[in-house]
């Protein structure tokens, strides 16, 4: 990667795949899972968010750490070092979770647009149009700036949160006094909120772009400060959010299923500005996940299988590539489009679903990146590598019980 001159510049020019990883995350299900959290359960899952906070930071960083030591993408390094078999299970299992999501995220284009009423068979064409346009006719470091341009629509839930005054002190309260409910919603949705925050996108999109932009392993140390910024700032975000609905809707009683429901809820309760708020929110979030998602799953299958990859490139060096992209966003547009047709149930089935399927990912990660003839002096901690494993087992456990639960209701009850 070309230097400037000038340090802080430089800085700059590295910080990105970080924020923009996470931030993408915060998507149309991602939202709708948090204030579905806050609606439904108060501020008493937030101790578990601080946790995964906590787990994601230490997974980023293995990620960005692979990246600048092996100029490789993950996708590519599943490949070389377990074979073509288990690279093809893992890029059927990203497509399947991404397919999902990105439909999810269409949704939320339309249905954050029709709070302000304009048709989805209007909203849906034009977005899916100008995401495809901003991917396939524009570099990586135009792309780039573009995503991190969409990031600042995050600010708009904090701002929201404030809006509607919490109690600051019980939400601390709270925080730091877990209480966890033995039930199949609430660990259901506990998954949920592992899934959309701990997702299998990231770890290939993530790494796909430090290797993108050339970073070596002396110029490290501030891509590491990138996606510890990233994993606290997606963080705060999402704690906010659960704040702004436990806040509002959970005292009130009203139970949601989507965000689109939470911006129209919020309005009698916390008044117009917050519920339009929400629903901007909701609009820039959907447009940078539609491009991401998408985005990094082409990367991670032509990685895996050897096809030319990179925004960088034209339509006719990488048809594989592009190829992918379209198809992801043109049926997900399509089905957003079909009259009559719920996906609330889509949108979080399948943060339900990345959750359970991140520690196939996270496992084949945690293995490649303590491997010294790969990694070298690079290899993690002791500290690390109890973090990633306990992060894992903890999802095994968890969706263990979810399929263990309804056994035990019979043997018991």
């Amino acid at each position: 990667m070309k230097k400037p001159k000038n340090k802080f510049l430089f800085i700059l020019s590295i910080i990105g795949p970080g924020l923009i990883t996470v931030n993408a995350g915060n998507d149309a299900g991602g939202i709708a899972t948090y204030a579905s959290i806050g609606a439904s359960y108060g501020y008493s899952m937030l101790w578990g968010l601080f946790i995964i906070t906590l787990s994601l930071a230490v997974i980023q960083e293995m990620n960005a750490r692979m990246a600048v030591v092996t100029g490789r993408g993950l996708a590519d390094l599943i490949r070389e070092w377990y074979g073509v078999k288990p690279a093809f299970f893992a890029m059927l299992v990203l497509f399947i979770a991404n397919l999902g999501v990105c439909i999810g995220d269409f949704a939320g284009i339309a249905a954050s647009l029709e709070l302000f009423g304009i048709n989805k068979y209007i909203s849906v064409p034009l977005m899916g149009i100008f995401i495809w346009f901003i991917i396939t006719k524009g570099s990586y470091r135009k792309t780039e700036k573009i995503f991190l341009g969409f990031t600042f629509v995050f600010f708009l839930y904090i701002i929201s949160c404030f809006i509607v005054k919490p109690d600051w002190n019980l939400v601390l309260r709270e925080m730091v006094s877990p209480k966890v409910q033995f039930s199949k919603a609430y660990i259901l949705t506990f998954i949920g909120m592992i899934g959309t925050t701990i997702t299998p996108y990231m770890q290939f999109y993530l790494q796909s772009s430090v290797v993108d932009k050339g970073l070596s392993v002396e110029e490290y140390k501030y891509e590491k400060a990138d996606v510890y910024l990233g994993a606290i700032w997606g963080n705060l975000v999402s704690f906010f959010i659960i704040v702004c609905t436990a806040a509002t809707l959970y005292k009130a009683g009203i139970s949601i299923n989507s965000a689109e429901e939470a911006a129209l809820a919020l309005k009698p309760l916390a008044g117009n500005y917050a519920s339009a708020l929400f629903g901007i929110g909701l609009f820039g979030a959907s447009v940078l996940a539609s491009a991401v998602i998408p985005l990094s799953t082409t990367y991670a299958i032509c990685e895996s299988f050897g096809f030319e990859r990179g925004v960088d490139h034209s339509y006719k060096e990488a048809p594989i590539f592009y190829g992918i992209f379209t198809f992801m966003i043109v049926i997900s547009a399509v089905l957003v489009l079909i009259p009559n047709l719920s996906l609330v149930k889509v949108m979080l089935i399948t943060q339900q679903l990345a959750g359970i399927l991140s520690p196939i990912i996270l496992i084949y990660m945690v293995k490649i990146i303590n491997d010294k003839e790969i990694m070298g002096k690079y290899v993690n901690t002791s500290i690390q590598n109890i973090i990633i494993w306990f992060t894992v087992i903890f999802i095994i456990v968890l969706s263990v019980i979810l399929f263990i639960y309804p056994l035990l209701r019979l043997i018991v009850g």
